[in-house]
């Protein structure tokens, strides 16, 4: 699947993420910011676009309400950081540490996680679309009451993940790994998994299977 990727411009100022504080409005664009430490701190309804953020660190820092648009982040640590009810189009997640991140009620368009780590993530009640998550480790996330359009799961962690009341029709989970899952039999209909995982889901279920 082909999605629209950040659209930056290729000479951008360095800037501190800090700097935010001495906008007008907690808005940054046009900039590259690099090993910038903005954790434990709150901060309603920033906006961040055209923007390449590298080796940064927004621990436990709570963004609720964010607008991110055309960014990539690139090493970053947004373990725990809090960005419920966010909007994030055209931004890329590269090499990135997202444990306990919280992004429920949030919305994704055109979004890519590259060799990311989302264990205990939250994503309930998002919408997203065109979004791919490669070779990420999703591990007890949480993907409760969301709506997928046009996402896929490519060589990702998927062990322990919860899709309760998420439709998985026409979503390939077949190249990532579990040992378990919860999702309803319903919701797991029209769903793309491999001959191993169709295995894995009837003894799930309790079949008895016999060759």
């Amino acid at each position: 699947m082909k999605i629209d990727l950040p659209k930056i411009a290729e000479e951008l100022p360095a800037r501190n993420f800090q700097d935010i504080f001495y906008e007008e409005d907690p808005e940054l664009e046009m900039c590259i910011i690099i090993d910038s430490i903005f954790e434990n701190e709150v901060l309603d309804r920033v906006r961040l676009s055209n923007m390449v953020i590298k080796n940064c660190r927004f621990n436990n820092t709570d963004f609720m309400n964010i607008d991110i648009t055309d960014v990539c982040f690139e090493n970053c640590d947004l373990s725990n950081a809090k960005l419920s009810k966010s909007s994030i189009h055209r931004v890329v997640f590269k090499n990135c540490k997202l444990l306990g991140v919280d992004f429920t009620e949030s919305r994704f368009g055109n979004v890519r996680f590259d060799n990311s780590v989302l264990n205990l993530a939250a994503f309930g009640n998002s919408k997203l679309e065109k979004v791919i998550f490669q070779d990420a480790s999703l591990i007890s996330s949480d993907f409760y009451d969301c709506k997928f359009k046009r996402v896929e799961f490519q060589l990702c962690n998927l062990d322990e993940t919860n899709f309760e009341k998420t439709s998985l029709k026409g979503i390939d989970i077949s190249s990532s790994t579990f040992a378990a899952l919860t999702v309803s039999l319903y919701d797991l209909e029209g769903c793309k998994v491999s001959t191993y995982q169709a295995i894995q889901f009837a003894t799930l279920m309790g079949l008895l299977i016999k060759d």
